[in-house]
């Protein structure tokens, strides 16, 4: 059973960024598409931003301009680059594939934007 780490959140005011990471314990994550995804509370989850095998990406409106998916293969790891935060972007964020969620979700980590 794959595993995914999310780390990097944190508490920051609006205008800031931050760097969130997932690792994955397997690298069979390498052959898929994979996505960030945001929960806010009371709201359903929603993917944010996605990348596929050869490096493609494509975003959700509201982020486009701000947040930058990547991975590092080598690593198994999937980073979002999130830059110019509003407080909207408060959420949990956390990894899986894409489109459809096929791996067992990790813990998230929380991300708190205040204006």
């Amino acid at each position: 059973q794959v595993r995914l780490v999310e780390s990097g959140g944190g508490s920051v005011q609006a205008g800031g960024s931050l760097r969130l990471s997932c690792v994955a314990s397997e690298s069979i994550v390498n052959l898929y598409t994979m996505a960030w995804y945001r929960q806010a509370p009371g709201n359903l989850r929603e993917m944010v931003a996605v990348i596929n095998g050869i490096g493609g990406t494509n975003y959700e409106e509201s982020v486009k301009g701000r947040f930058t998916i990547s991975r590092d293969n080598a690593k198994a790891t999937v980073y979002l680059q999130m830059t110019s935060l509003k407080s909207e972007d408060t959420a949990v964020y956390y990894c899986n594939t894409f489109p459809a969620p096929k791996l067992e979700w990790g813990q998230g980590t929380q991300v708190t934007v205040s204006s």
